[in-house]
Parts: C-alpha cells; structure tokens; sequence
C-alpha cells in the first residue's frame, strides 16, 4: 500500500502523507507535535479519529490496524503535561470524588426537603424559587417543589466546577441534577428553560474533555435542548423577547448550541450540517464581541468591566440599553438585600414560636392576617401554632375565652422557662471561669443580669441564699411556671412548649419529628453559596472565548478537508 493523506486540524491544521502500514500512533504523534512547534513533545498531544481515540497500545500496532484509511480527518488536541497520573492517584482520587458526591446529593436532598416543605429552617434565610424577575414562585405540589429545588442545586455546584475546569466532575454533578428535575411533573418543567440548559452544560463537558464516547447520546441531548428551549422561550426566543423587554440574553447559549451541534455532525460524517451549525454559531460570536469604544464609555460611568461587558451582550451592544440594564440590576439587588433582611427577621421571629405539631413554621402571613383583625401577635402566633396554621381553628381558639385564656397561661409559662434557661446558661459560663457554683446562683438570682453578677463575683462579697433556696448549688429552681423540663434548652427542632415537634401528633396519627438531623454544614455552605452568588441571568451569562476557539479549529478542518478533496480531484 502506498502513502495515504491524512487530514489534520486542531493542535495543528494541514495534511499529513504517511505510510499506514509502517506508521504507529506514537509516531504520528511525534510528527504532530514537532509541527505545532509546541513543546511538551508526542505525549502533549491526543488524536481523534473517527470518534475514536487512537492510543499507543503495545506501540506495535500500524495506523492501517486501527482503521485509519486515505483521507481520513484527525483532530488533534493538547493535553496537560500531568495529565498521566498513577494508579495509585487516580484511585485515590476516584474514591475522594465519590464521597464528595455522596455528601453533595445527601446535602442537597436535606436542604431541598428543609426549604421546600414549610419547615422552620435552621438558617436565617430561606430558598424559594423565582422568577427571572425576582418574584416568589409556587411551582406544582411540595414533591415537585423539592424537585425541582435539588435539580437547581445541584445545577448550581456543577456549574462551580464548570468555571475551575474540573469537567469530569462537574458531569457527574449535572447527572444527579438531572435525575432530580426528572422526578417533577414533566409539564412543570417544559415550562422552564433550566432541563435544556443542564443538557447543553453536560454536552459541553463532553465536548471538553475531548470525549468522542459521548458522540452517541450527545446529538439526543442537544436536539432535547434545542426543544425544549424553543418550548420555554418560544419560537425564535420570541416570548423571552417579549419577557425581557427586547433584550438578547440567550445569544451565548444558542451559540454554544449550535457550535456542539456542528461538533457532533463533524465527527458524524455531516460536513455540510456542520458547516451551517458552526457558520451560524461565528456569527452570534462575533455579534458578542464588546466595542472598546462602547466598554469605554461604560467604565467612564464608572461601572466594573465584568458588569459592563455583560450588560453590552445582553442588550446587543446598545449603550443606552446596557446602562438601563445596569440601573435595574443594582435596584434588582438593592431590593433582594431589604427582602433578605425582611425574611431573616421572619425566620428569627417564626424561631421564637417554635414548630407546628407537623414541624412546620408558624406562618408569617396568616399571623399578620390575625393581627391585622385586632388580636395581640404572641397570642395569635401560639394559636396558629397548636392549629397547624389552620386560620380558622386559631381563630376559633382565640374567641373561646377557656382557649384563649389557656393561651396566655402558655405564654406566660414559656417566657419565664426562657428566662430560667438563659439565667443557668449565665451559670454555667461563669462557673466554667471557675467561680464557685453557689455563688454563682445566688448573684444571677439577686442581680439579674450576667455583667452585675461578674461584677460582684470580681469584688469577693457574698450573696447569703434565703432559707428556700435549695437549689442554690445547681441551677435556678424550677417551681416557676410549673414547667418539668426546665433545664433542657430550646432547639429548632423543639417547639416552644418543650414537648418536641410532633407535640399532639401522636394522637393525630401525624409523625414524629423527635429525631435531630446529622447536617452536612460544609457542603450545605457550599450548596447554598453558590445559589445565593448567582441570578436570574447566571445560566445565560457565558464568556464565549473558548467558544470562539473552537468554532475556528473546526472550521478549519472542514475547511482542510474539502481542500484536499479537491486537490486530489485535480
């Protein structure tokens, strides 16, 4: 057999003439490398054939065994120089990565079921779902709510790991957000772009790992996204148009679209299809491009470069739109600190409640309703409370004079517990600073407050205790109020009462929330952080360098490919 041309591009772009029957990969390897004039050597650079990798093997093996034919089109990619770690390290690695999942989807399934069921949170925040406007959303029942929370987490993690390069992992992130989403009620989530975005990401992990595997399930998943895009945004992005007031957010992510589209019909043998795909996808590149003259103008105003440069995209490069883009973002803001603020005081509030017989939080609203018609807010809220929210059984309760009067014995009874708990809190600091505990007892008895008691302690004069005072040698007495559980101090899984979560749900038959939850703390942190970094245009915010990278490299083989077709026409 003689020399066969061989049509190469990425790494390096031309035409090879080889002898497959005497060629290896390594050798081609070498050949590639020295051409791309990059140092590293052969082991820098992988090649792709036919949706292959092609791999050194025993070194023995000729390019002809391995299939490669005349004309045949290699893409070739850099690799990190480190990239070939030990076995050693990839196990280790492989087993570190799979405990971090598993402590990602255990945090992401206990916050999704603590912020989606009406619980009070353990945070002083709340995660709800929104709008691209901002607006609070009631998407489909709490199943769905949960759903749809733990797909937007997870979401949310795998796109951190996007933004540091780690690809592999963040695949396997987008995998679990997947499955998560598939649990919701299917015609929730057509109505919602985050599905098509998930499975343009992992198409685009795909793509960055250089993994031609994927080549099979990647085309399925693209043509889902380009669906379901066309479903929520509506035919030619015209009701997201509408939504955004004329402005262009989804520009990048059609681009990244229709750029792995022309990568998946590439490596499918459809030159023409991905020709259209890629030509399509350098147009929208380069309407991306930011204008220095438009950046500076936008600089001069004094906004950051990263703000202004997001804001020419989405409003196509018009500066007058790009600053009413900025205006509305930072009032958007300005406005989601006050609320934040707002709920955080609701959370602190609804914490001094305490839970439901259900576990559920007090419910803010309906209290306000109660007060709004005359009654005292403390005395409502324990209404609520005891009725699982239920408006009209708590308004039953407080017009009952033998109920309402109940009521107030209650919280009476609870304020006095607080101050015994806070008072033998105070007692146990300053007995842990070596203070004699009798002492002790008998200042904070006396004086009231932990300063005046430290301030006597520190002056050696001594309180005498009363003749009734037996417990003046271990915490404060626990007569006031008649409560029996004095001493334990409230949790937030306890209600305000003492009596637990599932206080009278016994005999309702409802269950039990006695069990403490073992919290992830570092994960959940993590989850939520990057949830609360983000915002309604975080999904369609893409720095499109690599994207411009790639549509060259392959353009560039279609473009080798035809030229040598017609060379060897000639």
């Amino acid at each position: 057999m003689g020399s066969a041309k061989l049509k190469i591009g990425g790494a390096w772009s031309g035409v090879l003439e080889v002898e497959l029957e005497e060629w290896t990969v390594l050798m081609l390897r070498e050949e590639v490398a020295k051409r791309s004039g990059h140092g590293g050597g052969p082991g820098t650079i992988n090649l792709i054939c036919a949706g292959k990798l092609l791999k050194d093997g025993d070194g023995t093996e000729k390019l002809s065994q391995l299939g490669v034919r005349n004309n045949a089109k290699i893409l070739a990619s850099r690799v990190s120089v480190d990239q070939g770690k030990s076995v050693k390290e990839e196990s280790l690695a492989e087993e570190e990565r799979s405990t971090r999942l598993s402590r990602l989807k255990a945090a992401a399934v206990s916050l999704s079921a603590r912020h989606a069921d009406g619980s009070l949170p353990v945070e002083d925040f709340n995660l709800e779902l929104e709008n691209q406007s901002g607006q609070k959303v009631q998407l489909g029942s709490e199943t769905d709510q949960r759903a749809i929370m733990m797909g937007l987490m997870l979401h949310a993690n795998a796109k951190a790991l996007m933004r540091k390069k780690k690809y592999k992992e963040a695949l396997e992130v987008l995998t679990m957000g997947e499955e998560a989403f598939s649990l919701c009620d299917q015609k929730l989530i057509e109505m919602v772009d985050n599905v098509p975005i998930l499975q343009i990401d992992m198409v685009w992990c795909y793509f960055m790992l250089r993994d031609i595997s994927w080549l099979s399930v990647a085309g399925v998943r693209l043509a889902k996204a380009r669906e379901g895009l066309e479903r929520s945004h509506g035919k030619e992005a015209s009701r997201l148009r509408l939504l955004q007031k004329g402005r262009y957010p989804e520009i990048a992510l059609h681009l990244r679209l229709e750029l792995l589209e022309g990568v998946v019909a590439y490596h499918s043998n459809q030159t023409e299809k991905s020709r259209k795909s890629l030509t399509s996808a350098q147009t929208k590149f380069l309407q991306l491009q930011i204008p220095d003259e438009a950046l500076s103008l936008l600089l001069g105003m004094g906004y950051k470069e990263r703000d202004s440069k997001r804001a020419l995209r989405m409003n196509n490069q018009v500066v007058e739109n790009a600053v009413d883009f900025l205006v509305e973002e930072k009032e958007k803001k300005a406005r989601k600190r006050v609320d934040d603020l707002k709920r955080q005081k609701e959370i602190m509030e609804q914490k001094c409640y305490g839970t439901t017989p259900l576990g559920k939080a007090v419910d803010i609203e309906r209290l306000n309703e109660l007060v709004s018609i005359g009654f005292e807010k403390e005395l409502a809220a324990e209404a609520l409370r005891r009725n699982d929210n239920d408006t009209q059984k708590a308004l039953d309760d407080l017009t009952n004079p033998e109920a309402n009067s109940s009521i107030q014995i209650h919280i009476e009874s609870r304020k006095k517990k607080r101050l015994r708990q806070a008072a033998n809190a105070s007692i146990e600091e300053l007995v842990s600073m070596g203070f004699p505990r009798e002492a002790v007892a008998a200042a904070i008895r006396s004086l009231g407050t932990r300063q005046a008691a430290i301030d006597h302690l520190l002056q050696g004069t001594s309180i005498t205790a009363g003749a009734g005072d037996h417990n003046a040698d271990n915490t404060l007495p626990n007569d006031q109020g008649g409560d029996a559980i004095a001493n334990d101090p409230l949790t937030n899984d306890q209600s305000e009462d003492g009596s637990g979560t599932n206080a009278g749900s016994s005999s309702d038959g409802g269950p039990s929330h006695n069990k403490v939850e073992t919290r992830d703390v570092e994960m959940e942190d993590e989850i939520t952080g990057e949830l609360l970094k983000g915002d309604a245009y975080s999904d369609y915010d893409i720095e499109v360098t690599e994207e411009g990278e790639a549509i060259n490299e392959y353009l560039a083989l279609i473009t080798v490919g035809v030229n040598v077709e017609l060379g060897s026409s000639s």
